[in-house]
């Protein structure tokens, strides 16, 4: 049993000050009864909620992507710099979503954001090889003889990075680079090891879902279930 305002909060389709608004509008029904009291106990199994004649569903875990621009630290806050929670629609506030993972402050692209910590640490956590491909446009072109280093792995000073793929493309300053960890700087760190520094740094697919490039840099959706399915679906990037 939960409050009725946490119950619509929970539905992320709208602000927690609205809702307390419409409840004591009386434009909230609860199993059929107009309601005014936000904090009346309810059932998040088998209440049926309506809003403003629209149906309310409970649920506790919400997954974002977030096409990630330029300029925002991968945090909840900053004293310093904007932070990607900032970008997040007001309607999802009351879940208070944290980035997964995270990509440095001039890094761009892929971001998932949520607020549920076991699907957080499984994605995050060396030990499921779950790859991240980014693009890179490099100072230096890249040579055949540097897709050998990368598959070998990197050692660092704080970390062993695992085998690594780089991928040239047409133009060989530019690259995929595919990474199992996300350490900090560890892309461009990788690619000082080879003697290119990285110019342009943008994640692009995160296991088997890719950044939905409709959206604009700053923008964010919800996760479709089958995007969800994608993140743990790991393809095998170094088939041939």
């Amino acid at each position: 049993m939960i409050r009725l305002d946490k119950y619509i909060a929970h539905s992320g389709i709208s602000s927690r000050r609205r809702i307390k608004q419409l409840i004591h509008d009386g434009l909230v029904t609860v199993n059929g009864e107009s309601v005014n009291d936000s904090g009346m106990r309810v059932d998040e199994n088998t209440a049926k909620v309506y809003m403003d004649g629209q149906r309310v569903y409970y649920r506790r875990y919400v997954y974002l992507m977030l096409n990630k621009p330029a300029g925002y630290v991968s945090a909840r806050e900053d004293r310093h710099y904007p932070f990607v929670t900032e970008l997040v629609p007001e309607e999802y506030d009351y879940y208070r979503v944290y980035p997964v993972g995270r990509l440095d402050i001039n890094t761009e692209g892929l971001l998932i954001l949520t607020n549920d910590g076991a699907f957080a640490h499984k994605l995050t956590s060396p030990d499921k090889n779950v790859y991240k491909k980014y693009f890179a446009r490099l100072s230096r072109p890249a040579e055949e003889a540097d897709i050998a280093v990368f598959r070998a792995g990197m050692e660092f000073k704080e970390f062993t990075a695992k085998p690594a793929k780089l991928e040239i493309l047409d133009d060989p300053r530019e690259v995929y680079v595919y990474i199992a960890e996300g350490k900090y700087h560890q892309v461009k760190r990788m690619c000082d090891r080879v003697g290119k520094s990285v110019e342009y740094l943008k994640r692009v697919k995160i296991g088997s879902l890719e950044l939905d490039e409709s959206l604009a840099p700053g923008e964010v959706r919800e996760l479709t279930d089958e995007e969800m399915r994608l993140v743990f679906a790991q393809e095998d990037i170094f088939a041939d």
